[in-house]
């Protein structure tokens, strides 16, 4: 496919993302391209597929078969969106198959750890004092009931706000990954964030825990 000067498809996103180029280095079998990629996207996947399904040692499980896919399919690899797109585009199917045959609509709850870091508890409303104990033990705690109020959503919901909070990724890389209309992720969203307000007003009202 050619785009408007000149360039393929493949080869303007070789040059503006810099995972495809890698990953194009893994398909043409150059040494230790493979390893760099897992390096650079295993926390941030384990952390989502924790998150998704709810306990460690399945989420360490989906990751691995994620990177494995994706190590299969290097020779037949051609770019036609972000890596990360097509990614966790693999990543999502991968979860949510196995949701399906563990026969849960919902994750079971935070099992083992958490991506540390990738939670803004600023954007909750929490008046940023750097340094403070007391502080810091807030955002903690915070934190714990965000992570809390997110296992209450349904999986749709969870993965959309997963993309667009912890990955930054576009409506339109959502809806890529989710195979939804960009208006279905808005909508997605919209009902998740109402929901998580619902969850988490009466801890930002009190500062209690529930």
């Amino acid at each position: 496919m050619l785009v408007a000067n000149g360039e393929t498809l493949e080869q303007q996103l070789e040059i503006r993302d810099p995972d495809v180029k890698l990953m194009m280095q893994v398909r043409d079998e150059v040494p230790g391209a493979f390893e760099v990629l897992v390096e650079r996207y295993q926390n941030r996947l384990l952390g989502i597929m924790t998150h998704l399904v709810g306990r460690a040692d399945e989420a360490e499980d989906l990751t691995q078969d994620v990177f494995l896919r994706i190590y299969r399919a290097r020779k037949g690899y051609r770019p036609r969106a972000k890596f990360s797109t097509w990614l966790f585009t693999i990543a999502n199917n991968v979860a949510m198959n196995h949701l399906r045959d563990k026969g849960r609509n919902q994750a079971e709850g935070f099992g083992g750890e958490t991506p540390s870091g990738r939670l803004n508890v600023a954007e909750e409303g929490i008046p940023s004092r750097e340094g403070t104990p007391s502080t810091q033990m807030r955002k903690a705690e915070l934190a714990d009931v965000v992570l809390e109020a997110l296992g209450t959503l349904g999986d749709d919901q969870k993965v959309a706000v997963l993309l667009s909070k912890f990955e930054e990724l576009s409506y339109a890389e959502i809806a890529e990954v989710m195979g939804r209309s960009e208006a279905a992720v808005k909508s997605l969203l919209a009902r998740a964030r109402t929901n998580l307000r619902g969850t988490l007003e009466p801890y930002l009202r009190t500062g209690q825990k529930a």
